[in-house]
């Protein structure tokens, strides 16, 4: 079922998944109704870990077919680099970091021009008027409510107010998502602000029953079933 504009979604973040069993798991939250799995990238350098690269893109694609949006963030530097393999890869959506390169104009453009929706992500301390810099090359705004480069860390709440002005300046027909510390107790916080999809890694993935956890998490935001 194609994702509607609008349309509240948790996504997924493999980043916090058992990777021994990264098929199963993903195919258990696509059961529960997921529509978006998230695929954190990190590279070293822009962010101190490092993760994964397109062949767990195209591994994902291949597994589950043409059903989930692969939600691809790159959280490293330079991405225009990389935005081919990613996009041959399977990835439906490609984001990149406002503080990775300054060529945004540029890389927004090349994500459309492969074929994927283009997404610009901010890092808390980065305000979030660049975002009406590139209000015509954008498909998605990504606000960060943690610092990047590692899972399970708490959410800011300051990043709410940003949400919220990130909403006003992009409008209704891009979409804004929260990356970081989505939880139970802050995923409908994070939708009264404006964000209609919300990554969440540990708390998903992190829990007993991922799947359960999936379905909770999409009541709480409001999400339809």
């Amino acid at each position: 079922m194609p994702i509607q504009p609008n349309e509240i979604q948790i996504a997924p973040s493999i980043l916090s998944a058992d990777f021994a069993r990264l098929g199963e798991q993903v195919g258990a939250v696509l059961d529960a109704g997921a529509q978006l799995i998230h695929v954190d990238v990190m590279d070293g350098h822009f962010v101190p870990p490092i993760t994964m690269g397109p062949i767990v893109v195209q591994a994902l694609r291949e597994a589950f077919g043409d059903g989930p949006y692969i939600d691809v963030h790159l959280m490293i530097e330079r991405p225009e680099g990389q935005i081919t393999p990613f996009a041959s890869a399977g990835a439906s959506g490609i984001t990149i970091h406002a503080e990775a390169t300054p060529n945004v104009h540029y890389a927004l453009a090349a994500i459309r021009d492969a074929g994927c929706r283009s997404g610009l992500a901010v890092s808390p301390a980065t305000p979030p008027e660049v975002f009406a810099q590139v209000r015509a090359e954008l498909d998605l705004a990504l606000c960060m409510t943690v610092n990047p480069g590692w899972g399970g860390q708490s959410f800011l709440p300051a990043m709410l107010a940003k949400t919220a002005v990130i909403r006003e300046l992009v409008g209704t027909d891009v979409e804004v998502e929260v990356d970081g510390g989505v939880d139970r107790a802050t995923v409908a916080d994070c939708v009264r602000a404006g964000a209609g999809w919300l990554v969440a890694g540990s708390a998903v993935f992190g829990a007993e029953d991922p799947a359960a956890e999936f379905t909770e998490l999409q009541r709480l935001a409001g999400a339809r079933g």
